[in-house]
């Protein structure tokens, strides 16, 4: 069996490994949807037009990068990505597993957050711009799943996972429209917001949102979450450890 249909096999498990945890699987799901509920009775029903794209951001974010991160770093902690290397499957066919299951989290968030924003605040899907929409998904799992393996190599142990990995996450998703709107914000926080990935991710997912069918590919805001997902590749090919920290 050649390394391909190995991490195939391998997306496999890792998501029957996951819906035999309902509270787990409850709860990836649900969390998002809490969020949404939230905001839109804080702020309203006409801001489910702003909520429904940004929570979507977030459910992408989540699923690629934070808990990638912190499901990479307990498996390294128990010491299971060490004995990985000691069987047949191929390293990268193991990552490609894991990140595989986590782009496929991420869209069912997608459509779930999508499908909840219609049917409950009447927040039109954007079908004629779903190409593009694609690309900009496809693009972002990508960058942030590395991104998600570069700060894994940066957390010593199991136990400080979640408070590293939602510390380097929660306040940028605070200042990169997503949790709040970022038109009153102080210029020098939009020009922060705007070096990184979660920003351009959020501005492109509005305005495709925004635009519907007449919506073209945001090539900047793709260009710059290419850019982080690069950075995030190099970053994991140096960080990245195989072995438990001691």
């Amino acid at each position: 069996m050649n390394g391909v249909s190995l991490a195939i096999r391998q997306i496999g498990y890792e998501n029957r490994a996951f819906w035999r945890n309902p509270p787990a699987a409850f709860f990836t799901f649900a969390f998002p949807l809490i969020f949404m509920v939230i905001f839109n009775v804080l702020f309203g029903a006409d801001a489910a037009g702003f909520f429904t794209p940004a929570i979507i951001v977030f459910g992408v974010v989540s699923a690629t990068y934070t808990n990638l991160a912190m499901a990479v770093t307990i498996a390294r902690d128990e010491g299971i990505l060490k004995r990985i290397r000691g069987t047949p499957l191929p390293p990268w066919a193991y990552l490609a597993g894991r990140i595989g299951h986590a782009v496929v989290i991420g869209f069912l968030l997608v459509a779930i957050v999508a499908g909840f924003g219609a049917l409950l605040y009447g927040v039109e899907v954007p079908w004629g711009a779903l190409p593009a929409m694609l690309l900009v998904l496809v693009v972002s799992c990508a960058a942030f799943s590395a991104l998600g393996l570069a700060v894994s190599g940066l957390i010593p142990n199991a136990d400080a996972a979640p408070a590293i990995v939602n510390a380097t996450i929660l306040p940028v998703l605070f200042i990169s429209n997503v949790f709040v709107q970022m038109e009153s914000a102080p210029e020098w926080l939009g020009t922060v917001s705007h070096l990184l990935p979660v920003r351009h991710f959020a501005n492109a997912m509005m305005d495709l949102y925004a635009s519907g069918a007449g919506a073209g590919v945001p090539w900047k805001e793709v260009g710059v979450i290419i850019l982080w997902g690069m950075i995030g590749v190099v970053a994991a090919l140096r960080l990245f450890s195989w072995e438990p920290r001691r």
